[in-house]
């Protein structure tokens, strides 16, 4: 593959449609091509909603947005990218995500290298879809196996840069709101839209009161617009004594710079998590559902991680699959137990 690209392709393609997390995780990729291909042409791929937390980035020349429809209309998406790639060819595509409909979207792709995973990880038969294929590699972090593809192709990885900016209009809102709350203030992302993922509304109760008491911080109450999430917030703020901000909403952006501005964010493996860990936010993070070795906070903060995941402490498990109880083996006093070394190590 060197070879084939001992100069810079003209035109690279990037598949990551959905998934606010896995976004995040691309961003260090389109960072290292920029940086070792200034005069490539970039495009990505992707799914309205993560597309407004990577508007702008300047290292994506272009986005090319796949509306997602269902029912009747369901292919409607497939047609409207047709037509925005009538007449274009890529040098190279990037199969950065394994599941049927990205899949597909790289079938479409008229270019002359689409680089995928290896056959036993490219779920979904995404394997099909691609005519190159990294190595094989055993599991490892998802940020690690996207740099993969960078190592193929002879660009280096480090140094690990996100690049998530705020724009001056979001950073006079930033200090309005933050003008407003007398302590630093801690991020609480009370759910993930996967259930499973998802700690309790007794416990997050609990620990409002003591980030409230103990700490000194004021609790903000930070999701989407989800019922779910919702529903979660309300239940939480029915059983806690403690008096947090509760800023749900449908604005990726203003959650953006709510984690950027805070002291520190708690919250279980999801979108927001790896948000603050772009952002250098230090980030508790609730892990049970999944592996913190393949999902935690990248190079950072995994002193801080609440491990639900282990069968029992300090269990040596690999880089596996989902634990379906894993959430229920945290407790209140784990996760007090890393916000104090939260507040010693980062936040004194």
């Amino acid at each position: 593959m060197r070879d084939r690209f001992s100069s810079p392709p003209r035109s690279v393609c990037i598949v990551m449609m959905s998934a606010i997390g896995d976004s995040v995780h691309v961003l260090p990729v389109v960072n290292a091509l920029r940086r070792a291909w200034p005069d490539t042409t970039i495009s990505w791929i992707i799914q309205p909603l993560p597309h407004t937390l990577v508007r702008d980035h300047p290292a994506v020349d272009e986005y090319l947005l796949f509306r997602r429809s269902r029912g009747a209309a369901a292919w409607s998406g497939f047609s409207e990218l047709a037509q925005q790639l009538k007449e274009r060819r890529f040098d190279l595509v990037l199969a950065l995500q394994v599941y049927f409909k990205a899949g597909i979207i790289t079938g479409l792709l008229p270019a002359d290298v689409k680089l995928g995973f290896d056959r036993a990880r490219a779920r979904d038969l995404n394997w099909l879809f691609t005519n190159e294929r990294i190595p094989a590699h055993g599991p490892q972090h998802v940020q690690e196996q996207y740099f993969e593809f960078l190592e193929h192709l002879g660009v280096d990885p480090e140094p690990v840069v996100w690049g998530i900016h705020l724009t001056d209009q979001e950073l006079e809102a930033q200090s309005s709101f933050f003008s407003e709350v007398d302590r630093p203030a801690c991020a609480v992302v009370v759910g993930s839209t996967e259930q499973a993922r998802n700690w309790t509304p007794e416990g997050y109760a609990r620990v409002l009161e003591e980030l409230e008491n103990a700490h000194g911080l004021v609790p903000i109450l930070v999701g989407g617009p989800s019922r779910r999430e919702r529903e979660m917030a309300d239940r939480i703020l029915g059983m806690t004594r403690a008096s947090p901000i509760d800023t749900l909403g449908d604005d990726l952006r203003k959650l953006v710079w709510l984690l950027d501005g805070s002291a520190l964010t708690l919250s279980p493996d999801t979108g927001p998590l790896h948000i603050s860990r772009a952002l250098d936010t230090p980030v508790v993070g609730l892990y049970g559902h999944t592996n913190p070795k393949r999902a935690g906070p990248f190079r950072a903060y995994y002193d801080l991680v609440v491990d639900g995941y282990a069968d029992f402490p300090g269990e040596e498990y690999p880089v596996s699959p989902i634990r379906r109880r894993g959430m229920g083996r945290i407790t209140v006093d784990m996760v007090l137990e890393k916000l104090q070394v939260a507040t010693d190590r980062y936040l004194r």
